[in-house]
Formats: structure tokens, sequence, C-alpha cells
């Protein structure tokens, strides 16, 4: 049996940059450390870049995708600009600048090794950015508790977009599997869990789960079943 190739290709980048690969290469600061806002923000800053570069690979390479989910993945390619922007301003603000830190292009390495679209939809939108939501309200949660209204703003902002990301997906991934029948039913569960090993290769431990929250996940198209099995992984995990 031929062994799957988990990974494909880094993305380009220059020389002010050093990427790694796994996230205990990464620069993991403690909390109360002064560079840990700047490091997160130029975390955050490279997977959003790394999110229109993915949408840009999948305009690519999937040229007779139905023109309305074309539209929607060129709308995410603007979106993650603007956020990678807004990242990027906050991070030179508060002292950091781009290359200061290690970066990992782990989601782009994972998302374009897959082989159709319907399974990186569902990895891409319906898993990391999904997973995102509750990431990003548990960001809102801290920066009010800490009196942050930049981080507050930003990631407002930020929610609003990432939710119209997955919902897009969930409506998009439900009428591809209906065109491709049971063959694609198949190679998107086959893709997934080849998706799952990666991150779980590349993370190890350091995969952080977050409540799911069920008015988000239903705000984003996510039925009452398919909520229940996030909130079971996420128990596993």
């Amino acid at each position: 049996m031929t062994e799957r190739k988990l990974f494909g290709e880094d993305p380009a980048r220059d020389e002010r940059f050093t990427v790694v690969e796994r996230w205990e290469e990464m620069n993991n600061y403690e909390p109360g450390d002064p560079l840990k806002d700047p490091e997160f923000l130029h975390r955050q800053l490279n997977e959003e870049v790394n999110s229109i570069e993915m949408c840009a690979r999948s305009l690519a390479d999937f040229p007779d995708a139905p023109w309305e989910l074309r539209k929607e993945l060129a709308r995410q390619c603007w979106d993650e600009a603007r956020h990678a922007l807004a990242f990027q301003r906050l991070m030179e603000k508060r002292g950091g600048k781009l290359g200061q830190f290690r970066v990992m292009n782990f989601q782009y390495r994972i998302i374009c090794n897959l082989s159709d679209l319907a399974t990186r939809l569902t990895v891409q939108n319906r898993s990391f950015e999904a997973a995102g939501l509750e990431a990003i309200q548990d960001g809102i949660s801290s920066a009010k508790r800490d009196d942050d209204p930049e981080f507050v703003g930003l990631f407002e902002a930020q929610l609003a977009d990432e939710m119209h990301h997955v919902r897009y997906a969930n409506e998009w991934v439900k009428k591809l599997l209906q065109q491709g029948g049971p063959r694609a039913v198949f190679a998107l569960a086959r893709g997934v869990a080849q998706a799952n090993e990666a991150l779980r290769e590349i993370a190890g431990d350091a995969i952080q789960f977050y409540p799911v929250a069920d008015d988000l996940r239903r705000e984003a198209g996510f039925s009452d079943d398919e909520i229940e099995s996030a909130r079971a992984l996420t128990t596993q995990g």
C-alpha cells in the first residue's frame, strides 16, 4: 500500500521569515512576557496570509467550480487580507515587526495537499475556521476582562467575517456531496482523516480545544447533530 503524503509544500516566504514545522519550534512565550502579544499577533497575521493563499489555490486548482462558489472564495481572500493587515497594524503598534518571530504554515501544507474542493472546504472552513469561532469568542472575553478595547475590536470584526466563511462552506459542501454522490462522500471522509493525522503530527499535545459554542455553530449553519459531534471530539481531545 502506498504511504499517504500528509503534507504539501510550504508557501513562499521571503528572507525575513523563519519557517518551522512543529508547534514546539515556535516562539511560545509565557503569560506576562512582553513579547507574548506581538508574537501572537505575528502568528495570527501569518495564518491569515495562509488563508488567502489556500483560497487562491482553490480558485486556481478548481477553475470549473460553480461561479457562486468561486465568488465566495474570492470574497474570503479579500476578508483574510483585511484581517492580516489589521493584525499587522496592532502588532507593530505593540512593538513587533514582520519576521521577528517564527512562523508555521501547517494549514496551507495540510489543506492544499487535499485533492478535492469539498474536502478542502470541510477542513479549512468547517473544521479549522469553525474551531476558530470559539477561539475568537474566548479571545473577546479575555480582552474584555483585561480591558483591552483594541483586541476586542479586532476580534469582533474578525468573528463576523469568519462566521460567513463557515456558513458558506456548510452550504456548498452539502451541494458538492450531492452532486458527487457516494464517491465524493468517501473521498471527504478519507481526506478529513488524513488532515486530522497531519494536525496531530504537527501539534502533538499542543492542540487546544475551546468549549463548543452552540449559538455560534448554529448561526454558521451546523445542525444540532453536527454540534454534538463537535462537542464529542473536543471532549476526547
